[in-house]
């Protein structure tokens, strides 16, 4: 039933951003639209999508069994791509579009290693019967609303501060941006995968 497997991976996907296990993905997020505000809203969907379609293209290929690597290999480079998205935010000296712009490259490029973060386990759930198709359509939709949820949250947290509590706009990236990087450092240190 193509509807069935739609929802069952719609929720899939969207678990995989909103869970509590999605530390690594959020951080990747919060990387990317941290240098954001709710004005530049557009450019954040943009920017999303684009992670989204890195990550459903190797999510595509791992599960089609085109490609293969390692996970312990995986599960280290993920946290890399947090670090140095947050590292290249704490060398912003503006946040003009042009300087933002990076983020778009940024969440393609390594969207195709966060899709290889989870190939695997829906290799493994994807039964012979089921509608590849489908399967993967849902949970790539439900990866992009957890992730529009997630991107509403944090703009909205960037407005409270910005507005509210007058924190300049250059603190507010340099106090997200060390954060996610020392958090992310932690998790890449913990997965060397030797």
């Amino acid at each position: 039933m193509p509807l069935t497997d739609f929802l069952f991976y719609f929720k899939l996907g969207w678990s995989h951003i909103v869970s509590l296990d999605a530390l690594d993905h959020q951080l990747f997020i919060l990387a990317l639209v941290t240098v954001y505000t709710s004005k530049n809203l557009k450019q954040v969907l943009i920017l999303v999508t684009a992670f989204t379609i890195g990550h459903s293209l190797t999510l595509l290929l791992s599960v089609l069994d085109m490609i293969r690597f390692s996970s312990k290999w995986v599960e280290f480079l993920i946290p890399c791509t947090i670090f140095i998205t947050a590292l290249s935010n704490l060398f912003k000296k503006d946040f003009s579009r042009k300087a933002v712009n990076t983020n778009y490259y940024l969440a393609l490029l390594f969207g195709l290693v966060h899709g290889m973060g989870f190939a695997n386990s829906v290799r493994m759930m994807l039964a012979k019967d089921q509608n590849i198709g489908w399967g993967l359509f849902g949970f790539n939709v439900g990866l992009e609303v957890g992730q529009i949820a997630f991107v509403i949250i944090i703009l909205c947290a960037t407005w409270v501060g910005l507005s509210f509590f007058r924190i300049k706009r250059r603190d507010w990236v340099i106090f997200l941006s060390a954060a996610v990087f020392s958090l992310a450092l932690k998790m890449a240190l913990e997965r060397i995968p030797y």
